[in-house]
């Protein structure tokens, strides 16, 4: 049976991740031509606002055959908005390619994305792109990536030039020189690999392509003896290693956590991909082991206009239409086309339509129950860092806005939404791009007329001292829910800053209370606590760290959740007073990079804003600068650096903590 490989393809902004994707399509002959992300015609890029803003936003999906091997291709976003899009891609991935840009290096999200994938546990190969320009250069984007990343590359395809133009590349495996046919396509040269007048990087001079080769294989050899005793053996014998040896050897070491194969060229110019596609049949791992009676687990939810929410499904099993339990229908997702399949198979990725809504990181049995718990860990991780009011535009519209909001939860892990008693929400985002992405979706999928507030700074709030018990009692005819209730801030036994102060609740009830209370009103109680403590008391973020005590409930027959969740809210709002609390704002770290010619206005712009620098470094011509900055004075900061640097400023955020604000 044709074997699986699920790969998902990672970078910072503007690396050239899409484009490489879109290269890797053509080459697999799954597109005619590939499309350009700056004119809005990348195959994968199919969102309008991916479309507008050139960047990716969802985790599209393709699939394409390459050797006799089935690949389902996820393309990443690489702005850190979409975050949790990337953290969802690498639970259903055997392997990865991280694209690494000549003309920046390694950059901040590039450290990211390559985190994340060791701590995933991913085998993962680089690609070197822009090399189509001879001013960049590929050796120091090596020693960048060892330096930075922390792993030794072992470079497999090496770009060659003439008259500053790249003309082919050489393939270290295979031993072949690789150029473009009349079609653009990668083929072998029918030449050899004589020296055709071509030259290696930005060196002028000629070089002998045999010999480059004949010396990279033998590097490849030495890295790879580290995984293999007979590529050992003829190594220290001095005898020439057979390339089935060495690829047998590289297989362990593109496994290892301390080499990365290397693949160099430029995704723009069509060079290095096949080679890179090669690699991925032969040194990726292939898909485990799946438990008994699972039919498998969805790794993301989607609203597609006109069809409805569907599932991006990893198969757990083997199974034909007949055998698909009732209500179930699976297709081939291609970016938003569904394409109907007769059978699933273990490993493969496909669009699911179930008869009930899922949930992230559910595995559904094969007889279509549910078998395992939706993944809360990704939803955790992020930390929305604004929120936005939002309120219908008509009254009549209330609920489906509400329906669709929820529908939006719950397929972004990392954006929330908080409703309110006086008819509105509050969207809380990780960012500002992410917030307009949602409220522009939030119209055209879902046909949501509302309208919405600036995006505010999400703080944090927190209690200051203990708080003496409060009663409250809240009555409607004859049901009545009353309340004792007390309140303290949980203490570390050592803080050495405001970062690492606690940020859970911890809600503790009175053991009558347990013992007698049932279930749901214990629930109620709960959820009403944490609910009220959400929206917080100064209405600038979350009340956190706090302990509550429920000394005391009691409540009537026929009491309803809303009569629960209005009596504890009182409370607090009777025991939590404004003076009671502190608020603590979140501070960011900025690493930007810029010509240094405008390193001296820019971080007057910094200073001006109340950030602090704390790291400088350059090379003479590039600038490079750290700093600690309040995230509510770099709104609009995109626009600004842009114009006061003449659009050649990089830069990119971080949530660094919270720190205790000062008037």
């Amino acid at each position: 049976m044709q074997p699986i490989r699920n790969i998902a393809i990672l970078a910072h902004v503007d690396a050239g991740k899409t484009t490489l994707s879109e290269r890797i399509l053509f080459a697999a002959g799954e597109i005619r031509r590939p499309g350009k992300v700056e004119e809005g015609l990348a195959t994968m890029d199919y969102l309008p606002e991916e479309k507008e803003r050139g960047i990716t936003i969802e985790s599209g999906v393709a699939h394409f055959e390459w050797k006799n091997t089935w690949f389902n291709f996820i393309d990443t976003p690489g702005h850190v908005d979409f975050g949790a899009e990337v953290d969802m891609a690498l639970t259903a991935v055997e392997g990865a390619v991280l694209v690494v840009s000549a003309a920046s290096g390694v950059e901040t999200q590039t450290v990211a994305a390559f985190k994340k994938l060791r701590e995933a546990g991913v085998p993962t190969i680089l690609y070197i792109n822009k090399l189509d320009n001879p001013d960049y250069s590929l050796d120091e984007t090596l020693i960048n990536v060892e330096e930075i990343l922390g792993v030794r590359p072992v470079l497999m395809t090496v770009p060659e030039y003439r008259d500053g133009q790249m003309v082919s590349v050489l393939d270290v495996l295979s031993n072949s020189r690789l150029v473009h046919d009349e079609r653009g396509e990668e083929v072998v040269s029918p030449d050899g690999i004589e020296s055709a007048g071509v030259s290696e990087g930005n060196c002028a001079d000629e070089v002998d392509s045999a010999a480059l080769l004949k010396k990279h294989y033998k590097e490849a050899c030495e890295f790879a003896s580290n995984f293999d005793d007979e590529v050992l053996e003829l190594a220290l014998e001095g005898k020439p290693v057979p390339p089935k040896a060495l690829l047998r050897g590289l297989k362990g070491l593109a496994l290892d956590s301390n080499y990365a194969l290397c693949y160099a060229g430029s995704a723009m110019a069509g060079f290095g991909v096949r080679s890179l596609i090669t690699a991925l049949s032969f040194f990726l791992p292939e898909v485990p082991q799946f438990g008994a009676g699972e039919l498998g687990q969805v790794i993301r939810l989607r609203h597609f206009k006109g069809v409805g929410e569907i599932s991006l499904f990893r198969a757990h099993c083997d199974m034909e239409r007949k055998e698909w339990p009732a209500g179930f229908e699976f297709s081939r997702i291609k970016a938003n086309l569904l394409l109907p399949v007769d059978e699933i198979r273990a490993g493969d990725i496909y669009a699911m339509r179930a008869p009930y809504e899922t949930e992230l990181g559910q595995v559904v049995l094969q007889d279509g129950s549910i078998g395992g718990a939706a993944d809360q860990n990704i939803r955790d991780r992020y930390q929305p860092l604004l929120q936005t009011r939002v309120e219908c535009i008509s009254t009549d519209d209330y609920h489906h806005v509400e329906k669709s909001l929820n529908t939006l939860s719950r397929m972004d892990p990392s954006f929330r939404v908080v409703h309110d008693d006086g008819g509105f929400w509050y969207l809380h985002t990780v960012g500002e791009v992410q917030q307009d992405v949602l409220l522009a979706r939030l119209r055209r999928e879902f046909g949501c007329e509302v309208q919405a507030g600036d995006p505010e700074v999400r703080w944090q709030e927190r209690l200051t001292r203990s708080l003496e018990p409060v009663e409250n009692t809240f009555q409607i005819g004859p049901h009545k829910i009353s309340i004792k209730l007390s309140a303290s801030p949980i203490e570390n036994d050592v803080v050495e800053n405001a970062a690492e102060l606690p940020v859970n609740h911890d809600i503790r009830l009175s053991a009558d209370f347990l013992e007698n209370a049932p279930r749901e009103i214990l629930a109620g109680v709960r959820s009403a606590l944490l609910e009220t403590a959400e929206i917080g008391v100064l209405g600038k973020g979350p009340l956190v760290g706090v302990r509550f005590e429920v000394l005391d409930f009691s409540w009537s027959e026929g009491a309803l959740p809303p009569m629960i969740k209005k009596c504890c809210a009182d409370a607090v709002t009777k025991l939590i007073k404004p003076a009671d609390v502190a608020a603590y704002e979140p501070i960011m770290e900025l690493s930007l990079e810029c010509p240094v010619n405008f390193a001296g206005v820019i971080t007057g712009d910094i200073q001006s804003r109340d950030g602090k620098v704390k790291e400088i470094g350059g090379d003479g011509r590039t600038h490079f600068l750290k700093a600690d900055i309040p995230l509510r004075n770099i709104f609009g900061y995109a626009t600004n650096v842009r114009s006061i640097s003449k659009g050649t400023a990089l830069y990119s955020l971080k949530l660094l903590g919270y720190r205790q604000f000062s008037a």
